[in-house]
């Protein structure tokens, strides 16, 4: 059996590629998660029962003033490439120099996986909770996606992208102006075995605060 951990370089870790995503513990898997790919990703995706669970999940999180500041959005089958001519049809208004090859490229950004998952941040001015509090809980639901989805054996990358950001698409999508994209969230199987990257020393991150 392969090490949990191999070393790159003097001062970094990184986990062997058989021991990403451990399952075996909770634990394990917060020290072995790594995402997947949205470009190297195929089916299936989580049922409707997976996806039940996973939301389930999601909403377990820190909610300063129990305000849910979030919700969701779901693109499957069909709705997928039928969002991806409205991504197409922007990127070209935006972009009029662009020739096929981009304009399919943007078309197909949903295909690429069985199902996409948008985190919706709602955050909004309150007597008491701060906006960024509200924005850092929808942060947190898209963190927990993630390890639902991994617990239960889906590949899954949290992405964002330029979509994220126009405010055309987040009409398309439904937003209310003060509502924004905190994360579209690819689901399915990894195409290839999920490989590590270089992670950061966190001691190196640390630091003791003291009086002077």
């Amino acid at each position: 059996m392969a090490p949990a951990i191999a070393f790159w370089g003097e001062d970094r870790q990184i986990a062997a590629m058989s021991d990403l995503n451990d399952t075996s513990t909770v634990l394990r898997l917060l020290e072995t998660r790594k995402s997947a790919s949205a470009k190297a990703m195929t089916g299936p995706g989580p049922s409707a029962s997976d996806l039940d669970r996973i939301l389930a999940c999601a909403v377990r999180v820190p909610d300063h003033g129990k305000l849910a500041p979030w919700r969701f959005l779901l693109w499957e089958g069909e709705a997928r490439s039928q969002f991806g001519e409205i991504m197409r049809a922007r990127w070209q208004a935006l972009h009029p120099d662009h020739g096929a090859d981009s304009l399919d490229f943007v078309r197909g950004l949903f295909l690429r996986a069985p199902v996409v998952l948008g985190v919706i941040s709602t955050a909004a001015e309150h007597p008491k909770i701060p906006v960024w509090e509200q924005q850092l809980s929808a942060g947190a639901v898209c963190m927990n996606i993630l390890m639902a989805a991994t617990a239960l054996g889906f590949g899954c990358q949290w992405n964002t992208d330029w979509v994220a950001y126009d405010r055309e698409i987040a009409a398309a999508m439904g937003l209310a102006p003060h509502e924004r994209v905190a994360g579209l969230i690819y689901l399915g199987q990894a195409l290839s075995p999920l490989e590590d990257r270089p992670r950061p020393d966190a001691a190196a991150l640390l630091t003791r605060w003291k009086t002077r």
